[in-house]
């Protein structure tokens, strides 16, 4: 079980370093690709913005990718379940917000992680 769980934990952090990644420096090219119904006129305005908000998915994946590192059990266990916590609220959020997709893409990965960790 703690394998499946450290491979989910490892692919939503590696999507959120994708979401980084396009948010910080490819917002004009990938975004474009990612946020179809996003006016294409607003994209060279909202550079900023989206760099802002991209590096907070880079957090969100620095504190998945410590979990990794951590020794204590009890403490992994902890970090794990508040950044994937933080992971479903965001996605949640975003669903309600931005696009029902973001739900099945962000937080529906997050919250079956989250629930494999209190079900072992």
């Amino acid at each position: 079980m703690q394998l499946i769980i450290n491979i989910l934990i490892g692919l939503i952090a590696l999507f959120h370093v994708y979401i980084m990644w396009f948010e910080m420096f490819a917002w004009e090219t990938r975004g474009r690709k990612v946020f179809t119904n996003f006016p294409k006129e607003l994209f060279a305005q909202t550079k900023e913005l989206a760099a802002n908000q991209g590096l907070y998915n880079g957090f969100l994946a620095a504190g998945l990718i410590w979990t990794f590192f951590i020794g204590d059990p009890i403490w992994k266990t902890n970090v794990a379940i508040f950044f994937l916590s933080c992971v479903a609220v965001a996605g949640i959020y975003g669903a309600y917000s931005a696009d029902r997709k973001i739900f099945f893409v962000q937080a529906l990965p997050a919250l079956i992680t989250l629930l494999l960790l209190f079900l072992r």
